[in-house]
Formats: C-alpha cells, structure tokens, sequence
C-alpha cells in the first residue's frame, strides 16, 4: 500500500499538531540538555504561538511547510528572511527550523521538506539559505552536507529555559531556481 506523501503550507488548524510535533522532537533531540525545562511543557503551550505565526506571519515571506502522509503530520519546515547581522533579508532566507516525528524519521519526510523548502525560498525571491542547526548533531549535519549544504564557519551559543546552553553552527547553500 502506497501512503500519500507530501508537503504543503501549514494551516492554521495544524497548530494544535504543529505543538506535539515539536515537543516530540524538543524531547527526543534536546532532552539531555533541556530536560528539566520541558518536564511541564505542553503541545498546548506550543499551539498557541504556533496559531499566531501562521494566523499573523511578522513577514510576508514567513511560511511554515508541513510533510504529510495521508492526513497526518509528520514534519514542519519554518522558512524566513534571514536574520543574522551578516544576512541580506532580501537575498538570505532561512530555515529556522526543520523538524521531523522523531518516530518517522529515515522514510523520507525531511527529504521532502528540505526540497519543499528551497522550492518555495526561491519563489520568494531568495538567492541564498542558511540553517543553524546544533553543534552535535551529526545526523542533521550529514543530512544536510548530503543535501548540498556546506557549514560557513559562523557558530553562536543560545540561551534556553534553566539556563541551559544550546551551541549551533551555520550551514548555507546557494539557491537557484
């Protein structure tokens, strides 16, 4: 049986799901580090400003994609104008983040965004991408690199709730359409 696979624009009613996924992923990818901050998070405390950025996107080019499969969610892709010191808004877009169930991972869903993702950069104009993506997470990086994208020496280190420390590094490809 072949599943129906896709990515489109999320919707406002996908926040509620939009919520758990993260928190999924939050608790599978973060837990060693933000453990204790995310013991009493919710889907429900994430739905809420989920239902704020697609209701009311900050920028026209802000736009959250999601990988489905049948009716289901299974991954999400939030796009924006870069916004680093060294980013030109109008030529570097970002992928701010690009999550996918922690239980469907390897079949397929973060191929489909990251391609979804770039397609709609470059319809919006965009000529270059950046991701920051944590410094430990070789599965990402190889994704990535395998992907086309090449890390650009830029690093920073993050706050998060408890005081804990989150470090990333950037990753870049040229986008053409």
């Amino acid at each position: 049986m072949d599943a129906d696979l896709g990515a489109r624009l999320a919707w406002p009613d996908d926040a509620p799901v939009l919520g758990a996924l993260q928190l999924a992923a939050w608790r599978h990818d973060y837990g060693d580090t933000l453990g204790p901050a995310l013991v009493g998070l919710t889907a429900d405390d994430l739905a809420g400003p989920w239902a704020s950025v697609l209701a009311r996107p900050a920028d026209a080019r802000a736009r959250v994609l999601v990988a489905t499969e049948g009716p289901h969610l299974r991954g999400y892709a939030l796009l924006h104008p870069a916004q680093d010191a060294d980013a030109d808004p109008v030529a570097d877009g970002e992928l701010g983040e690009l999550v996918v169930s922690p239980e469907h991972r390897g079949a397929g869903h973060g191929s489909r965004l990251l391609q979804a993702a770039a397609d709609t950069l470059v319809a919006d104009g965009f000529t270059r991408a950046t991701w920051w993506i944590p410094s430990t997470a070789d599965d990402v990086r190889a994704f990535a690199l395998g992907a086309g994208w090449a890390a650009d020496g830029a690093f920073r280190e993050l706050e998060g709730p408890g005081g804990a420390r989150l470090r990333q590094v950037r990753l870049h490809t040229a986008l053409t359409a």
